[in-house]
């Protein structure tokens, strides 16, 4: 009865929202409203709330998958349990938004950098700071696949290396613009490094010398967005901001083929003081298990080519544009996230939807998927990241 009294006192209508607790009430009728233009519906199972601004990034431990580090724009990493949102321990100290987080291969060190270049590596057992470094404005960072070296591309067009905790560092110097992305090659002795200009270099990581640069007609009109291997990294996928995406064979450093795709978006006419609708390529990847390629674009298409063809073999459109994709790693199934807050699964023989996940009140901005690919991890705009379960008994 008391209970029933002081429910009495709780005003339901008032926005609540000065109040702490305010996210508590989360009332059944929240669930039926349109937030930003998007369904309240929420799929997922586990919510982790403890970011206060967008969440830029996520990755998952390799090595149990049972683990995420986030990074957001309030300056903030945290190391937390997929199982329950159980906060395991804050990466702190920096002191801007932190855009790259990611754990070594065998899951004992976790890597957390921020927009300014203060990079910082925690022991994740004993939740301490081992090391830590201050680069030019960061733009990407990677673990090495079988070490405990990590690699960073920087504003200045440098991209450096680091033995870990021990801090043994080696530079390869890049044109005097930024290296806006990256990826160490499934051998571990080489990278491939993508540059504002348009240029592409592949490094021996070893040597420190440049392998392969294409740059020209080879190389891209318009600034490297993203790079792929495929699972023995003889082939690389350079994605960028001219919408082409370029097919190179990694031992010779020539482009097998360029695949490009005629927007099917209508575009709106720019009016006074508008921009003209952009588009570029945002993500692409290599499937595993057939020679499939895909390519994801701002205006939400997702390009599937067949490798031994060079030729397109579906499209899929988003309504929205596509953030970033990701390959299951044993069988033709693709993750899509975009700015529509969803996670989508194509079947990449058929081109069809399987299926789709939603609960984020903004759009989507990094997403992972565990090794079983029973669980997706996303973050959003919405200061949230979300842990959905997607294992089908079918597949």
């Amino acid at each position: 009865d008391d209970l029933a009294d002081e429910m009495e006192d709780v005003d339901f209508d008032d926005e609540g929202a000065d109040e702490p607790d305010a996210e508590a009430w989360d009332t059944e009728e929240d669930d039926e409203g349109v937030e930003d233009g998007m369904e309240a519906q929420d799929d997922s199972e586990v919510t982790f709330a403890l970011h206060s601004a967008s969440v830029f990034c996520v990755s998952l431990d390799p090595k149990t998958n049972t683990l995420a580090v986030t990074g957001g724009e309030d300056d903030k990493a945290f190391v937390w349990r997929l199982s329950d949102g159980e906060l395991l321990f804050e990466c702190s100290g920096h002191k801007d938004s932190v855009t790259c987080a990611g754990f070594s291969h065998d899951s004992v060190f976790v890597a957390t950098g921020d927009m300014s270049g203060l990079i910082k590596v925690w022991r994740v057992d004993s939740k301490e700071e081992v090391w830590s470094f201050e680069v030019g404005d960061l733009e990407w960072m990677e673990w090495h696949p079988q070490a405990h070296v990590l690699l960073a591309g920087t504003a200045d067009g440098n991209s450096w290396m680091w033995k870990i905790p021990s801090g043994d560092c080696k530079t390869f110097q890049g044109p005097s613009c930024p290296a806006t992305c990256g990826r160490i090659l499934p051998d571990g002795k080489r990278a491939v490094v993508g540059y504002e200009d348009g240029t592409m270099r592949i490094w021996d990581l070893k040597q420190g010398t440049s392998l392969h640069v294409l740059k020209g007609q080879d190389g891209h009109q318009d600034p490297l967005t993203c790079v792929a291997s495929n699972q023995d990294g003889s082939l690389i996928l350079t994605g960028s901001v001219d919408c082409h995406a370029k097919l190179i064979n990694s031992a010779t450093g020539k482009v097998v083929c360029v695949f490009k795709v005629d927007s099917i978006a209508p575009k709106t006419p720019a009016g006074e003081g508008e921009e003209p609708e952009s588009n570029s390529v945002e993500s692409l990847g290599f499937c595993n298990v057939m020679p499939l390629a895909a390519v994801g674009y701002l205006d939400g298409t997702l390009a599937i080519y067949d490798l031994t063809t060079q030729s397109l073999r579906h499209k899929c459109q988003h309504e929205s544009g596509i953030v970033q994709l990701l390959w299951e790693e044993s069988s033709a199934v693709v993750y899509t996230c975009s700015l529509d807050g969803a996670v989508r699964l194509w079947d990449a023989r058929s081109g069809k939807m399987i299926s789709e996940y939603r609960g984020h009140a903004a759009e989507i901005l990094d997403f992972a998927v565990n090794k079983d690919a029973s669980i997706v991890v996303t973050t959003s705009g919405d200061h949230q990241a979300k842990v959905f379960c997607v294992q089908r008994p079918d597949r």
